[in-house]
């Protein structure tokens, strides 16, 4: 009962017209939905080189320590975790394509993350926010989107590389095709069954068919979390602040800035706690939380923080406080015990929510104002160029300079914002100074 007067208390339980019990349930459920990222991330970040068992423990200690603090010090039902794309962008791209040390790559999130966390300070978050319109927003999302379902089909063999049209439909026969489509649409029919858990269950049924055909070797349950000096601080934070890595930090700072900003927005306004300006309770406290999480995250190798729009699933059943996302974050704290677990995933397991989430972020473009031009143009180059050109920086870049362009072009100069005519100005400058040398 003190317990329960406590916890009253310190989450003002009554005034959000809320239990201990409800909490509880939706942290439960909250962590079921966004758990799949303590088996995903580490498989991400493991092409880049990293440690993937300890990417597991610094995954779960990231969880909880954000998710914790944003209970605690906003008292908002919104739990924290690694991003999903800026994770593959650092693997796949930075570290795979351009050839940059991991090290050095996480030393270029980790600036990233300290440029949001002055803008926050600053308070210059939400004024870049709200003079960004719309279709780059979007175009930035859902370009993320395709870029991470692009990966998840590459992981399970559904796309492969193809000399004479760049690429082609993989094996439709092998296992890791099948199941890793098998996978999506599992988690495409819970989730249009409002099964909240649908990420989790696909995870699970798929590796355990993948063990049944052998492609998966049994490595137990339980184990004592592994050590995680191989990673913690090991980030280059001198080799990444030069000129030629500009372009990357920048694309890092401003993607969370979008994804956590948004995410933040949309899971209070689900819960009831915005107003009609958007803003909610705590507003400066949340993002000192997120942005401080980030830097954390970078440091003790992980990709960038962000709020996770899955917290929604425990806002759907009543959860309405902190309390929600302490609950999550212990239940990450549990969950390091179980890194055996996640060296079983196989990576066409965790495939299909790569694409779901694909699916989810591309939705937004339902968003974009087709019919006019100036709006469709740029939104479409910053979605496309993004997967098409194996970069989220050269998509941003690219949206933003056709945003001028267009504007330009169709004398609706008057309609840019100056925010978005010093970001293009600094792209354009990048691309003639940096790239073109």
């Amino acid at each position: 009962m003190n317990n329960s007067g406590l916890l009253q208390r310190i989450f003002k339980l009554q005034e959000h017209g809320t239990t201990v019990r409800t909490e509880v349930i939706a942290g439960f459920t909250t962590f079921l939905t966004m758990v799949y990222i303590v088996f995903v991330n580490p498989q991400i970040l493991g092409v880049a080189g990293m440690d993937t068992q300890a990417v597991f423990v610094t995954t779960c200690l990231i969880a909880a320590g954000g998710s914790i603090l944003m209970g605690l010090v906003a008292n908002l039902p919104v739990a924290l975790a690694p991003a999903m794309g800026l994770n593959a962008f650092f693997a796949f791209v930075v570290v795979g394509a351009m050839g940059v040390s991991w090290q050095t790559g996480m030393g270029a999130i980790f600036w990233g993350a300290v440029g949001l966390l002055l803008l926050t300070i600053f308070r210059v978050r939400y004024w870049m926010i709200s003079n960004i319109p719309v279709s780059l927003r979007v175009g930035i999302t859902a370009g993320i989107g395709l870029f991470i379902a692009m990966i998840g089909l590459k992981n399970a063999g559904i796309v492969v590389p193809n000399k004479e049209t760049l690429v082609a439909v993989g094996d439709l026969t092998s296992h890791s095709v099948l199941l890793g489509a098998l996978g999506f649409f599992i988690i495409a029919i819970l989730a249009s069954r409002n099964i909240h858990i649908a990420v989790l269950v696909s995870i699970v049924v798929t590796t355990l068919i993948g063990l049944a055909l052998g492609d998966v070797k049994y490595g137990g349950v339980f184990s004592m979390p592994t050590g995680v000096t191989s990673i913690l601080g090991e980030v280059d934070l001198k080799g990444s602040l030069n000129i030629g890595m500009a372009g990357i930090i920048f694309s890092f700072m401003l993607v969370n800035l979008f994804d956590s900003s948004g995410t933040l927005i949309g899971v209070t306004d689900k819960a009831g706690l915005t107003d009609e300006k958007g803003t909610f309770p705590r507003m400066k406290q949340a993002l000192y939380v997120d942005s401080i999480s980030s830097v954390a995250g970078a440091y003790i190798g992980t990709s960038s923080v962000t709020a996770y729009i899955e917290s929604s699933s425990g806002v759907s059943i009543g959860g309405r406080t902190g309390l929600v996302a302490v609950v999550t974050g212990v239940l990450f704290l549990l969950v390091m015990f179980l890194s055996p677990l996640a060296g079983m995933v196989p990576a066409y397991a965790a495939a299909g929510a790569l694409i779901y989430v694909g699916v989810l972020m591309t939705s937004s473009l339902a968003r974009v104002k087709w019919d006019d031009l100036t709006e469709a143009v740029p939104a479409f180059v910053t979605t496309v160029m993004m997967p098409f050109s194996f970069s989220i920086t050269e998509g941003i870049a690219l949206g933003f300079i056709s945003y001028c362009v267009m504007k330009l072009g169709t004398g609706r100069w008057r309609e840019l914002s100056p925010c978005v005519i010093v970001v293009a100005i600094l792209f354009v400058l990048k691309i003639v100074f940096i790239d073109a040398h």
